[in-house]
């Protein structure tokens, strides 16, 4: 998965919050851009806008919606933030620490999956653990998912980010440079994952689906264009629901769709169900309300507040983790309650379960 480094300047930060605030009218509007990236829980966005469903609940609703698909994830958060998109696919993470803390108002209003087994820490030798990275060089994107990833995999062991050295390694990069002498250990996701842990004499000794239900993927729209424009909300999320259902279903066009997501990711069927083996993808909008609403939400979103502070990736002058608010169903927030940026709202979730959209 595309979770690139979270690296901004604070100028961007500052440009973002200007133009990202600035892109949602007052007047209602009729046309939206939305943007995704490649990843398996990402994949169902282009999908339906290829299979005409974007079409059909734009319709009904009055609206139109334009997938666009962006080869560089952390590009599409950036054009996001400033405004040019009025949703983008991403993690909770980068949620938090792009368009949030560069003062965008974001609304996570699909949490589409969590990584199960997508993410991973791979090291050279066979039969080893983590306390074997004790002293050793891990390669990395650093301040990314990965980082946060590799921390609490640490915490699990005992031990820190002091006990061992990070070195900052691009996403496209990974696999060449674990294949030379000097790379010894890898943290990153799939497809990545796989091409590397496949190798020889490798072991793969951690991966997300020892951390269930902490990094997630969630279409996360601009908040003041979605109170503005509620049927932008209701058509997003009643096309995402039909798609899920296509592809849940045990037909030729399940078949044909997974083919199409498949070849537009870059590889076969077979590879391509194998990511999603390792996604908790919630194919029904009860089940994607069940995760939102669980009380550990905001428990999870507090060590990633915690970790993105340690790491100085909140901004510059941010005084601490809490200095932004997040806000979750029910109206718990965590943070900043007079400086509420993300937020999760359930409440065109909760209309597609039950039935009303």
């Amino acid at each position: 998965m595309s979770k690139l480094s979270r690296l901004l300047c604070t100028s961007a930060f500052c440009f973002a919050s200007l133009t990202g605030i600035s892109s949602a009218q007052a007047a209602p509007r009729t046309d939206f851009k939305v943007c995704s990236s490649i990843y398996a829980g990402f994949m169902p966005w282009m999908e339906a806008q290829s299979q005409g469903i974007f079409a059909k609940w734009g319709k009904k609703y009055g609206v139109k919606i334009e997938v666009v698909q962006l080869n560089d994830y952390v590009e599409s958060i950036n054009q996001y933030t400033a405004g040019k998109f009025d949703g983008c696919a991403m993690t909770n993470m980068d949620a938090l620490t792009i368009p949030a803390a560069g003062g965008v108002d974001s609304t996570a209003i699909i949490v589409g999956d969590y990584s199960n087994g997508n993410d991973g820490i791979v090291m050279k030798g066979k039969n080893k653990k983590l306390a074997d990275l004790k002293g050793q060089t891990v390669n990395l994107v650093e301040f990314s998912v990965s980082h946060y990833f590799l921390a609490r995999a640490l915490e699990s062991a005992g031990m820190s980010e002091r006990d061992l050295k990070v070195v900052n390694t691009s996403d496209a990069d990974m696999v060449a440079a674990f294949a030379t002498p000097s790379v010894k250990n890898v943290v990153t996701w799939n497809p990545m994952l796989a091409d590397i842990a496949a190798g020889k004499d490798v072991t793969q000794i951690y991966t997300s689906k020892q951390l269930p239900g902490e990094i997630m993927d969630m279409m996360v729209v601009n908040t003041k264009t979605l109170s503005e424009n509620p049927n932008f909300g209701k058509a997003l999320t009643g096309a995402w629901y039909e798609m899920l259902a296509v592809m849940s279903a045990k037909d030729d066009r399940a078949t044909k769709s997974l083919n199409a997501m498949a070849k537009a990711s870059g590889t076969d069927l077979a590879g391509f169900n194998a990511q999603l083996a390792d996604t908790a993808l919630f194919r029904t909008p009860k089940s994607a309300l069940e995760f939102a609403t669980n009380p550990d939400m905001p428990k999870v979103m507090t060590k990633v507040a915690k970790f993105s502070f340690d790491h100085g990736i909140l901004g510059k002058g941010v005084p601490n983790a809490d200095a932004i608010g997040i806000a979750f169903d029910g109206g718990a927030v965590v943070g900043n309650k007079k400086n509420v940026k993300l937020r999760f709202d359930q409440t065109y979730v909760r209309m597609a379960a039950e039935g009303k959209l």
